[in-house]
């Protein structure tokens, strides 16, 4: 069997605890990875730090291994901080993602190995589960905001988020598809990077057994930040739906599709929302309110407006026009 190398790339930025805490983990997996003979890999480390001050540097230095590199990526932005990685993993077989405030499961990178094989698809996507710092709202509780979705494996998707994914680097490179850096401080790339790869001719699988943790702080767990996450969500949902398209005719129709969906939802969430009032459901209440939460922001993404969920200064851009993006596919 040819010997595979993999790339794990984490994306951090100023969050030493929790980098610390996950880095330790991926390491031993890492390591028990690179001493299995049967699956013939060599795998890696790589920490990206977008931080200008490099306050990830300390952390990654102290492990001592020769399995983590360190790099700083001064341009702001995830976008820039996952086209960092892509770069890194230039000569690379496989690059597997994973956040700096995830920590990996018992099962993590074997199966995402392993699932990657049976059918060599371009993208696997791996679960990950909520862990939380404290006893949730009950309002928070009853709108299971935090479950996520699981499926069986080997499953098609249509996209990816990229917390636990693992990509074939050949498909990825002969794709010709990057993370843009428009959607770098609003979010959305990984989604908008997933569609692309699959309209390139590329496939995603679900892996239900590779299984990462999400520590969710506190602040993360309040009704006005599920609201405005909602709202975000919602924005940069429609404005991946705009830009997966280069022809003016089919953006008009995106636009169009979203300023639909956007109405439907707020009026199905005020709805729904009243009648959990009437009816003193938590969980109504935080689903409707939710849901139309979402349907505002994607209406506000529908007339060209986007919120900089992740921007270091300023929180809103005007964004009427989308520059076009190349699409060559993926042939054999």
């Amino acid at each position: 069997m040819k010997q595979l190398s993999l790339l794990v790339a984490v994306l951090t930025y100023r969050r030493p605890a929790t980098l610390e805490r996950g880095l330790g983990t991926m390491l031993r997996h890492v390591e028990r990875l690179a001493q299995d003979t049967d699956r013939a890999v060599s795998p890696s480390i790589v920490v990206i730090d977008n931080d200008p001050a490099e306050s990830a540097r300390s952390t990654v230095i102290g492990f001592h291994s020769d399995l983590i590199r360190y790099v700083a990526e001064p341009v702001p932005g995830i976008s820039a901080g996952r086209n960092r990685a892509l770069d890194e993993a230039a000569n690379h077989d496989l690059l597997v993602f994973i956040d700096d405030d995830e920590e990996p499961q018992e099962h993590w990178l074997e199966p995402l190995l392993d699932t990657w094989r049976q059918t060599r698809p371009a993208a696997v996507m791996g679960r990950v589960v909520s862990q939380f710092d404290a006893e949730l709202d009950p309002w928070i509780a009853a709108g299971s905001f935090f479950r996520r979705r699981r499926l069986p494996t080997g499953t098609v998707i249509p996209v990816a988020a990229a917390g636990n994914l693992l990509l074939d680097m050949r498909q990825v490179r002969k794709a010709g598809v990057r993370f843009n850096n428009s959607f770098g401080l609003s979010g959305g790339e990984d989604t908008l990077f997933s569609r692309l790869l699959v309209q390139a001719g590329g496939t995603i699988v679900w892996c239900d057994e590779s299984v990462a943790t999400d520590f969710v702080p506190a602040d993360r767990t309040t009704r006005d930040w599920v609201l405005k996450r909602a709202w975000s969500h919602g924005n940069s949902a429609a404005l991946v739906d705009i830009h997966s398209t280069d022809r003016a005719i089919q953006k008009r129709a995106a636009r169009l599709r979203s300023v639909f969906r956007g109405i439907l939802r707020m009026c199905g969430g005020s709805l729904r929302f009243v009648a959990g009032m009437i009816m003193a459901s938590h969980r109504h209440q935080a689903r409707g309110l939710r849901t139309a939460y979402r349907g505002a922001g994607m209406l506000a993404g529908a007339v060209g407006f986007a919120y900089l969920e992740y921007a270091r200064e300023r929180r809103w851009q005007t964004w009427f026009r989308l520059p076009a993006v190349r699409r060559p596919g993926i042939k054999g």
